[in-house]
């Protein structure tokens, strides 16, 4: 395995750190607050490249490899503050983009991924309903093929970007009897009757990205919208969760660099009997744990994403990174604010809010437990 870079792409490491720190975290915390989904710099990001940077350059992508992608997320990580904005980013680009580039027409293709590219329209991946959640496959959404159309009913929960989305992945039945065989997806511009988004769902962290509901009642689509062929759905979730899973980490590689750097700097300039407190071992332990779990978590996303490059196997692998890192920045997080004292616990410091949105990382993409049941399933338990 090579994780070398070229004098090229660390000088596009520190542009785009520099651009996010420069360009995205003005309002962060009023942002924060007040559940605000920044969507002009959402637009500035995919100028600068961030919704191409994996894509073809035969579409007018990038063409950056899995390995070089992350590398670059990680550098955004580190910039933007805000976690909510670059978890939307990678939730489109490895859902949603990877989806239809993987498994799309030519036609779906040069419909959506320009302007997903561009940043002009969003992509939601509809899955979870409120009987699937970790059981992802145990859907009652259905899509009843009706001549040259389908038509669907049922309801998507917690969806990614559901409230601003243009244009969704619904995952629907179409064969109640052949079981997860029996699933298939679509490509429904979120403008087609029948089809209604909810408004924004409150939440703990990740309060940038909206999340939210997808109805549908009696919403028409013609066949044309259908992804891949008719009960292939859940190929494409499992070949889009090996990349999201893997890959939607990575700019939490750059929180916890950020982390560290702002718990040293704390730590040199905050005095108590006469010296710092970087001085102390409790706290200088802290910092020297921070530093090891995000160089373990650093191997661990190289790996898989050098994987995928690769065309090897990684569940084992994407399960592992997702596990360890998720963690390893709830644990960063945690130590951060025992470094501030008092001043870590309140919002202007932004240290909690990386808490509470650390949290998430546990969670979305599948549950750390699910992960561990994944690596034992895998080894044979």
């Amino acid at each position: 395995m090579d994780f070398s870079r070229s004098s090229e792409v660390e000088l596009k490491y520190k542009q785009t750190r520099d651009f996010a720190s420069a360009e995205l975290n003005g309002d962060v915390i009023e942002r924060d607050s007040n559940s605000v989904f920044p969507i002009e710099l959402w637009k500035r990001c995919a100028e600068h490249g961030v919704l191409s940077w994996f894509m073809p350059e035969a579409y007018g992508g990038g063409g950056h490899s899995a390995l070089t992608t992350s590398y670059l997320l990680e550098a955004l990580g580190h910039g933007c503050c805000d976690n909510g904005l670059t978890f939307a980013l990678g939730a489109q680009l490895w859902s949603v983009q990877k989806s239809i580039l993987q498994f799309g027409t030519t036609d779906q293709i040069e419909r959506y991924l320009p302007g997903f590219m561009k940043g002009t329209i969003k992509g939601a991946f509809a899955i979870t309903e409120n009987g699937s959640g970790s059981d992802a496959f145990a859907l009652t959404t259905t899509a009843q093929r009706d001549g040259d159309s389908y038509v669907l009913n049922g309801e998507k929960c917690m969806i990614t970007l559901a409230p601003v989305a243009d244009v969704a992945i619904i995952f629907a039945v179409t064969n109640p009897d052949a079981g997860q065989w029996g699933l298939s997806s679509f490509l429904v511009d979120t403008r087609t009757k029948g089809l209604r988004q909810s408004d924004n769902i409150p939440k703990m962290g990740l309060r940038t990205v909206p999340f939210g509901n997808i109805t549908l009642n009696n919403c028409r689509v013609p066949v044309t919208c259908l992804l891949g062929s008719e009960g292939s759905a859940s190929s494409i979730f499992n070949y889009s969760q090996s990349w999201e899973r893997s890959l939607v980490l990575a700019p939490q590689l750059g929180a916890m660099q950020r982390l560290i750097d702002q718990s040293i700097t704390f730590s040199k300039q905050r005095m108590r009997s006469g010296q710092s407190i970087g001085k102390f071992q409790s706290i200088s332990h802290r910092i020297a744990n921070m530093r090891i779990r995000l160089e373990t978590s650093r191997l661990l996303l190289y790996k898989t994403a050098w994987l995928l490059d690769t065309g090897k196997q990684s569940v084992t692998e994407a399960a592992i990174a997702k596990t360890h890192i998720s963690e390893a920045f709830v644990a960063t997080c945690s130590d951060a604010i025992a470094i501030h004292g008092g001043s870590g616990y309140l919002t202007e410091t932004e240290v909690e809010r990386q808490s509470r949105d650390a949290l998430g990382a546990t969670i979305y993409g599948g549950t750390v437990d699910i992960q561990r049941n994944i690596i034992s399933g895998m080894l044979g338990v």
